[in-house]
């Protein structure tokens, strides 16, 4: 049985950082692409940074230079490290693996973890 499980979130004020982490278990997700995706109260959920197998990277502008997405294959693990929050980047932060289609659409993804809300204050 696959399952994703986040964890670090937390409520920071702006300016902060937080670290993200999600485990994987029940198979092992090294040759597949992963992604964070965070979803806000009353708005859908987007796309926030993926990482391919090989260990490639691509981020959403809102994001980019500011959080850093990694895997541990080995451990079976991705994290997504974040600085210099921001009010707007409150949400719930999920974990997902990707079956097929394209990276930045959720649709594209069939296993998700339960979430983890992070909440930035101004």
């Amino acid at each position: 049985q696959v399952q994703l499980v986040e964890s670090g979130g937390a409520m920071v004020q702006a300016g902060g950082s937080l670290r993200l982490s999600c485990a994987a278990s029940g198979r092992t997700f090294s040759r597949y692409t992963m992604a964070w995706f965070r979803q806000a109260q009353g708005k859908e959920r987007e796309f926030v940074a993926g990482i391919i197998g090989s260990g490639s990277t691509f981020y959403a502008d809102s994001v980019k230079g500011r959080f850093t997405i990694s895997r541990d294959n080995a451990k079976n693990t991705m994290s997504l490290r974040m600085n210099n929050l921001k009010p707007e980047d409150t949400a719930v932060y999920y974990c997902a693996v990707h079956a097929n289609g394209g990276y930045l659409k959720s649709d594209s993804y069939n296993y998700w973890g339960q979430g983890t809300q992070v909440t930035v204050s101004s």
